[in-house]
């Protein structure tokens, strides 16, 4: 761990402490790294949004299911972990040291309430929709944007209800379409190949015996195949040439951004939460494998011309990791203690409206998500909680 982490660790500090000192870390590395100027020294005289955003303003968003440690990310021992991501992408970008998570650490809810802008408190593994109306919600309204404008590929197919809320004044008519890439591939394999392609179809890393409900508005195969040009048997051999669950969503993602291009889309990459089964090696794969497909993605927002150079592409975890040294935790393996390194993370935003090699360390709350892409593409989130982060425009 990193000594300036350590030492304070030692000391038994408070949660803010902690993550300030995390923040601290987190700056000097990338100073060190990209020569990263401070937001705080570019915004002493502005920092207001535009007042009125161009149409044509389109938003990604790349959210993880289950955060890496620093040990094995921005510390220079993990650097090595995240190549694109330093070297590429951060050198282009906004970034948020200290993103603090004060709600429930479980992975569906916690996505809910980066995606509502409101800590939602149902319980992680029920079949609910989330209780504040969603991001996707407020863009179609407010913006009187079609179905095909906002789109979610999620991870698990209990996330099957995050596109749209039990909210009476806004609604899942309202929401985003969902994609849920394992049921899709499910679906397409004949039954007797299932076995073969398990580990594609894995839907849960912490409870593998859960078995959510997946009656939901979540896209069938015909509908995909009809609306993406693209047959059953197409999807199938592309499906089963990838390697994880992560690559199977970025190539439906890239598939959804070149044939109907929406003004929103969100996409949840998961495959780092392989943690929880212990295998150091397995979650050194999902770190290193996320920091490539981050990479992807963001090549194809600069070489399709319905996203090049006017979209803002977000990437953040949902939340962190326990640290090695609060005994109730097991370090890279989960997230249970709610210590303050499990809720300490970070966020990328770059392209249209986000400064480039610029670091902001004050404190920011994960639900502070939604006003900003209010503000980014002209929407008005008024029922979130989180404030929208003045830093980008």
């Amino acid at each position: 761990m990193h000594a300036r982490i350590s030492s304070f660790l030692a000391k038994n500090p408070g949660p803010r402490d902690i993550a300030s000192a995390v923040s601290s870390s987190r700056r000097e590395f990338l100073r060190g790294v990209t020569g990263a100027a401070a937001a705080s020294t570019l915004f002493a005289t502005s920092g207001k949004m535009l007042a009125s955003p161009p149409m044509n303003r389109k938003v990604v968003v790349v959210t993880f299911g289950g955060g890496a440690r620093d040990e094995e990310t921005f510390m220079p021992d993990g650097q090595e972990n995240i190549p694109l991501l330093l070297h590429e992408l951060i050198p282009r970008a906004t970034v948020f040291t200290q993103v603090v998570n004060r709600g429930i650490l479980g992975h569906y809810v916690a996505t809910a309430s980066l995606a509502t802008g409101v800590y939602e408190t149902f319980n992680n593994f029920a079949a609910v929709s989330p209780q504040n109306p969603t991001v996707f919600e407020y863009f179609r309204k407010d913006l009187n944007r079609p179905a095909s404008d906002a789109w979610v590929i999620a991870p698990s197919n209990g996330f099957n209800r995050i596109g749209g809320s039990d909210n009476r004044l806004y609604g899942s008519s309202l929401g985003a379409r969902v994609l849920l890439p394992k049921r899709l591939l499910a679906a397409a394999l004949p039954p007797g190949d299932l076995k073969q392609y398990d580990h594609l179809l894995r839907d849960n890393y912490e409870t593998p015996l859960y078995a959510p409900d997946i009656s939901g508005d979540s896209m069938q195969l015909h509908e995909l195949a009809e609306i993406l040009r693209l047959s059953v048997s197409e999807f199938s051999v592309h499906a089963q040439a990838a390697t994880s669950p992560d690559e199977l969503s970025v190539y439906i993602a890239r598939q959804v951004m070149r044939r109907v291009a929406p003004g929103m889309i969100w996409i949840t990459l998961h495959d780092i939460d392989v943690a929880h089964s212990g295998a150091y090696s397995l979650y050194i794969d999902g770190i290193r494998r996320s920091d490539r497909l981050c990479a992807e993605l963001w090549k194809t927002i600069e070489n399709e011309p319905e996203y090049a150079g006017k979209t803002t592409m977000f990437i953040l975890p949902d939340f962190g990791r326990d640290s090695d040294t609060d005994p109730g935790g097991n370090g890279f393996q989960h997230h249970r203690t709610g210590d303050a390194l499990s809720r300490t993370t970070w966020m990328i935003a770059l392209g249209a409206g986000a400064r480039e090699n610029t670091v902001v360390d004050r404190p920011v709350e994960s639900i502070d998500l939604v006003p900003t892409i209010g503000s980014v593409l002209g929407f008005d989130a008024k029922f979130c909680k989180g404030k929208a982060l003045t830093e980008l425009a």
